[in-house]
């Protein structure tokens, strides 16, 4: 064992600076160069040698590097192929289990258009507007509402000369037209039916021709057609006269319906 005043046997002598670590290897002595490679002559005192030259690059470094960059791509570009050639083998078995061919597709899809066009648009079917419809013009039979009588002409004859018997009788001073003519009453209560004042006649000129109402008191029987009171429901058969010039053919016969009420003429067409 080492005594404590005794120096370490590593240690250097006094007045030596330490050395490194690697001073266990060849070292140049301080203030000194190394000596110039073979065929050089050392430096001047005073200035230092050159730097020495850089090494220079290994030439198998760039090789590599295009290689593994080559690698790279081919890998990265093989496997991008791999999974296009899939796809296209996919759209393939799918093309071929609809059965019918990608082709064929197209060629359809190209000649719909065409085919579009070569067929001419059908034109719409136009509903023909329906014809207006007419009233219903009354005649002889019919039965028409005038105020509070419905109004029906039975017959109408023309060229009479004079009514009346041998010897009770009045003669026309053109021609007679009777027309025989129904009145009942449609209301709720009793109504006073007077022919003359009520009933009138039209020829096609539109002349307006009125009762004659001494004829139609020789014309009638018991009177009818002169203030006749009707009751509910009850009705009237009566011989209306017209004098009208001779060759005269009446049109219309016209029912009034009356002053006091809003309600329309019944008017019959001959």
């Amino acid at each position: 064992m080492t005594a404590p005043n005794e120096p370490h046997q590593n240690q250097l002598p006094a007045g030596q600076p330490p050395m490194p670590p690697t001073a266990q290897f060849s070292q140049v002595p301080a203030g000194q160069f190394p000596p110039p490679p073979l065929g050089q002559s050392p430096p001047p005192p005073g200035q230092f040698p050159p730097p020495p030259a850089p090494k220079k690059r290994a030439s198998w470094l760039l090789p590599t590097l295009i290689g593994v960059g080559a690698f790279v791509v081919l890998c990265c570009g093989g496997a991008t192929v791999v999974s296009l050639t899939a796809d296209d083998k996919k759209v393939d078995a799918a093309t071929v289990s609809s059965g019918a061919p990608a082709a064929t597709n197209s060629v359809a899809a190209s000649a719909a258009p065409l085919a579009d066009e070569a067929v001419a648009p059908t034109p719409a079917k136009t509903s023909a507007a329906p014809a207006e419809t007419k009233p219903k013009v009354a005649g002889i039979g019919d039965k028409v509402r005038g105020g509070d009588f419905e109004f029906t002409v039975k017959s109408v004859k023309c060229g009479i000369a004079k009514v009346g018997s041998e010897f009770l009788n009045t003669k026309a001073q053109g021609t007679f037209c009777r027309v025989s003519v129904t009145v009942k009453n449609v209301t709720k209560k009793a109504h006073s039916f007077h022919a003359d004042g009520s009933i009138s006649a039209q020829d096609g000129s539109g002349r307006k021709y009125e009762v004659d109402g001494e004829a139609g008191i020789y014309g009638n029987d018991d009177g009818q057609g002169f203030l006749d009171e009707i009751n509910p429901g009850n009705s009237v058969t009566a011989n209306v006269f017209f004098d009208v010039p001779k060759g005269t053919k009446l049109k219309t016969i016209t029912l009034d319906a009356g002053l006091f009420t809003l309600a329309e003429d019944a008017v019959i067409t001959l």
